[in-house]
């Protein structure tokens, strides 16, 4: 075999760590291949699919679910959660702790982001744990690991581009990240619980709260937490596509944030806009390197050589997953999940589909994999997010972190071989 033909595959990885953006390592890669290599594609066809790749109507949803997340962050709409979690979760040993794993869970319906989730919660609860005696790591690295659940819970922007990428519905792939995301919480809760017993970590609540006061602060949190669901519903019953519950949650959360909890003011816009075209244009950007990405990976047959190479060491779907699951977190440990994601999955699709895999089950099981890998060294995103805002030790944040990335490895085992966590959902309310 020429090994020429993987020459953009190394070009894009040497261009990427060494700090260019991935998405112009692609593009380069694949122009260099397409310009050097194999001349005998003509030149047009590239800028066609560059441009062709961003015509599609469900990439709308993009800018509208990341315009959502911003105005709930900005209304109040996100300290309604946390009050929420906080008598959910205060009670319990290591009580800040508990209720920043159960706030990145409410969070998904929100900024469907990971490292959006970190940046808020270093920002809004770190300074308050290092203050009730919680160490600066252990602060940074349950932060860190909790919002690995932020985009498992829909809508999470990684769960439309995944659908958009394999042809999986993006309405099951929503349904189906609830019970994932339920699980990663209570082994994170349990890891918690147990490193605080060990150091005497106290509640952030003297006493359990009673089922009034959780009944009045349910009621109190009742327009955030029906965003989530009521997205997921409206879809199901046929009320919009995926693509126009974007634009029926921006308007939900304009007016839940302008008129009911009178959070949201007119200087409030600016940032949200440039918030959503920044996070907008990111995401595009890389999509289109992708896609061209893509076009050369198809045209050398990549994914085909990959499937037989998986073949050869793995004859049935428990060992496949396991294999897959291993690239993945190598991947997501190496790259930003966004792009691990999108390199990744277009390779992947065709061996899920080969080997009988459900490909609503896989999607969870990806965006699983590449948010523990931005969680670990010496890559991982939400750590570096982490570690930069709270100005904690790198060396302090790994071991912190090591008791977390344990029980979301147990989470995903858990999610990869009982098909039944990510799938009941989804049979439920889309029928089998």
């Amino acid at each position: 075999m020429d090994w020429i033909i993987f020459l953009p595959i190394i070009i894009a990885l040497v261009m990427y760590f060494t700090g260019i953006p991935i998405a112009y390592a692609l593009m380069f890669g694949t122009l260099v291949f397409f310009g050097f290599i194999d001349t005998t594609s003509v030149p047009y066809l590239l800028m066609q699919k560059f441009i062709t790749s961003t015509q599609s109507f469900p990439f709308l949803a993009i800018p509208f679910f990341i315009m959502a997340g911003s105005i709930m962050n900005y209304s109040g709409m996100s300290s309604k959660l946390m009050a929420f979690a906080d008598v959910l979760t205060g009670h319990m040993k290591g009580g800040l702790a508990q209720i920043n794993i159960l706030l990145s869970m409410l969070m998904g319906g929100c900024s469907g982001s990971a490292n959006a989730d970190a940046a808020m919660e270093c920002k809004m609860l770190v300074p308050e744990m290092e203050v009730r005696g919680y160490g600066k790591g252990f602060s940074a690295a349950i932060t860190a690991a909790s919002s690995c659940v932020t985009p498992i819970i829909p809508p999470g922007i990684n769960l439309i581009v995944y659908g958009l990428i394999a042809g999986a519905s993006v309405g099951k792939l929503f349904a189906a990240g609830y019970l994932p995301g339920f699980v990663m919480v209570v082994t994170l809760m349990i890891a918690v619980s147990l490193i605080s017993r060990k150091r005497g970590y106290v509640p952030s609540r003297e006493k359990r709260a009673t089922a009034g006061e959780i009944g009045r602060q349910a009621l109190d949190s009742l327009w955030a937490l029906l965003f989530p669901l009521g997205i997921i519903m409206g879809m199901r019953i046929g009320l919009f596509t995926p693509t126009e519950a974007g634009g029926v949650g921006v308007l939900y959360c304009i007016l839940v944030g302008k008129f009911i909890y009178k959070g949201l003011k007119k200087e409030h816009f600016i940032p949200i806009f440039k918030e959503t075209i920044s996070g907008t244009c990111t995401v595009m950007l890389i999509i289109v390197a992708a896609s061209l990405f893509g076009y050369y990976l198809n045209w050398e047959n990549i994914p085909n050589m990959l499937l037989r190479a998986v073949e050869g060491i793995a004859h049935n779907k428990i060992l496949i997953l396991l294999v897959m699951n291993v690239v993945l977190l190598l991947a997501g440990m190496f790259l930003e999940g966004g792009a691990a994601l999108i390199i990744l999955a277009p390779l992947m699709v065709p061996l899920v589909k080969a080997a009988g895999i459900d490909l609503v089950h896989f999607g969870i099981i990806v965006n699983v994999n590449i948010m523990i890998g931005g969680l670990t060294p010496p890559f991982g995103s939400m750590m570096f997010t982490c570690v930069a805002i709270t100005k904690c030790q790198m060396g302090e944040f790994i071991r912190e972190v090591i008791p977390f990335i344990i029980a979301l490895l147990i989470a995903l085992l858990l999610i990869t071989y009982i098909e039944p966590i990510t799938l009941i959902f989804p049979n439920l309310i889309y029928g089998t």
